[in-house]
């Protein structure tokens, strides 16, 4: 957790944006905020230094501290790093994150990592140089250890608040993050399945983002606890090259071979998330397989490709507009000298025409 000095020297900064104050406005005294913040003098002499020390406001001797005019009131940004920023359900999360800290008055500088860890490694390089209100992340590759928590904690070492969302690191736990109940989005669509009668299952993971081994672990957890065998050759585990080919490309050979190979006498196939569904469903319908009646096919996230044509998706839904929200109003709390949390986003299912 940042020093209390540094939590304050945020809010300072986020005050007096919010005012609009103008050049030669006068800030309360030491005492008044010492009384406010609930904080001791020491720590509002240190929290003003820092606001001298950026150029925020100047001391007169005898008189107090006034905003200077000669730097911005407006805090340092909200680094928000994605994977991806301008397809499937990225555009979303981000600008409700984006709307949240935009009405507190941080700005943002958002990265994409195209889930490559050697191009996180060099925007965190660069993140550690600049001054920083805090981080949102999502992870890249994020089911293998994380080859960047030295950076991390660097930050988190410089007084940076970091907070992950959507996938976080198994072994950097001691960060907070908000993610989707991926275990129990798995074990509700096991039991869905079920209800309706279906008891050889497969299913297609992607074998890189934590999510995926989640969301595989509810899925056989539930086949489980209703009695179900389970084949390990009903079940493909794709990567982010394989994703890449498959959408810039319509390269679909993984999924080809999955039908030709290892579909068998599956009856559903549950799928990672909305977009290699559609692709999938795409191939099905291309081979004369009836969806849901040959072969019910559901996912996850609820996106755009859910209510797509010839067959409408049976999805969980994350809430779009709020993973993002929650996410940075999380991030907003910690930067407020708030202690971590980390939270898990319910699923709500939506019954579709494809199973």
């Amino acid at each position: 957790m940042a020093a209390k000095y540094i939590v304050l020297a945020r809010l300072l900064r986020e005050e007096l944006a919010a005012s609009g104050g103008k050049p030669g406005y006068r800030l309360p005294t030491e005492e008044a905020l010492s009384r406010r913040y609930g904080m001791s003098r020491q720590t509002v002499r240190h929290a003003l230094q820092l606001l001298v020390e950026d150029g925020i406001i100047e001391k007169r001797q005898g008189s107090g501290s006034y905003l200077s005019g000669s730097q911005s009131a407006a805090p340092p940004p909200v680094a928000i790093l994605v994977t991806f920023v301008d397809d499937y359900i990225f555009p979303t999360v981000l600008h409700n994150a984006q709307q949240v800290f935009a009405q507190r008055g941080y700005p943002t500088m958002v990265y994409a990592t195209e889930n490559r860890v050697s191009r996180e490694r060099e925007i965190l390089q660069q993140l550690l140089t600049e001054p920083l209100s805090g981080i949102l992340v999502e992870g890249s590759k994020t089911a293998l250890p994380c080859a960047n928590a030295d950076l991390y904690r660097a930050l988190r070492e410089k007084g940076v608040p970091v907070l992950f969302f959507q996938g976080s690191y198994w072994d950097l736990d001691e960060f907070p993050s908000v993610c989707d109940d991926n275990f129990g989005g798995g074990l509700q669509l096991a039991r869905h399945l079920i209800g309706q009668g279906h008891r050889r299952v497969g299913g297609i993971f992607k074998c890189d983002d934590m999510q995926a081994p989640q969301r595989y672990h509810g899925l056989l957890t539930g086949l489980f606890q209703a009695g179900l065998t389970v084949e390990d050759a009903h079940f493909c585990w794709y990567d982010t090259e394989d994703r890449l080919a498959l959408v810039n490309q319509q390269d679909a050979g993984f999924l080809r071979r999955f039908l030709k190979e290892r579909l068998a006498d599956v009856t559903a196939v549950v799928c990672y998330n909305d977009e290699i569904a559609h692709f999938l469903i795409r191939e099905l319908l291309t081979l004369g397989r009836q969806v849901p009646q040959d072969v019910a096919v559901v996912s996850f996230d609820n996106s755009y490709y859910s209510q797509m044509e010839p067959v409408t998706i049976t999805s969980l839904s994350h809430y779009q507009y709020k993973t993002g929200q929650v996410a940075a109003q999380e991030l907003l709390a910690l930067m407020h000298g708030e202690p971590p949390r980390s939270r898990l986003l319910d699923w709500r299912l939506m019954v579709r025409s494809s199973g």
